[in-house]
């Protein structure tokens, strides 16, 4: 991404805590997938609950707070999650200098999303044919097709 080392582990860390804390955020997409590479082990570092995982992730983050927001809340929801803890979805492209933009949230804390997801069942076709509506159509045009007087 055209940075330094240090410079590069700064803005993944202070992206991260953004994403803990805001749980969205949006940014360019080699960014975001940089990102993810970095926040999911730290996720999944947060399930167990010990003082020397919390210090490992501390040294990744810098931040009490989202230390402390990540293994009270986050943890706490993707507890029976194997993995996959977030979601980059594409924008588009960004009008200065045409990067592509899209947004990366933690996947747990999109409502919209689960909402959807709950809304969607797999319905089968009926395998019976239907003979009534045919029927049905039938008698409608016989109905509504005037009378011709003789």
């Amino acid at each position: 991404m055209g940075r330094t080392a240090s410079h590069r582990n700064a803005m993944l860390s202070n992206m991260a805590v953004s994403l803990i804390m805001h749980k969205r955020i949006t940014t360019t997409l080699a960014k975001a997938k940089e990102l993810k590479k970095f926040v999911e082990p730290l996720i999944t570092k947060s399930k167990d609950d010990t003082t020397n995982s919390r210090r490992v992730v501390f040294s990744y983050l810098q931040s009490k707070e989202a230390v402390t927001e990540l293994f009270k809340e986050i943890s706490v929801k993707v507890a029976e999650r194997p993995g996959g803890y977030t979601r980059i979805i594409k924008l588009g492209t960004r009008l200065g200098d045409a990067a592509e933009m899209c947004f990366i949230e933690l996947v747990d804390y999109n409502e919209n999303m689960a909402k959807t997801q709950a809304k969607k069942t797999r319905r089968r076709r009926s395998t019976k044919k239907v003979d009534a509506p045919v029927a049905d159509a039938a008698v409608a045009t016989e109905e509504s097709t005037p009378a011709v007087a003789e």
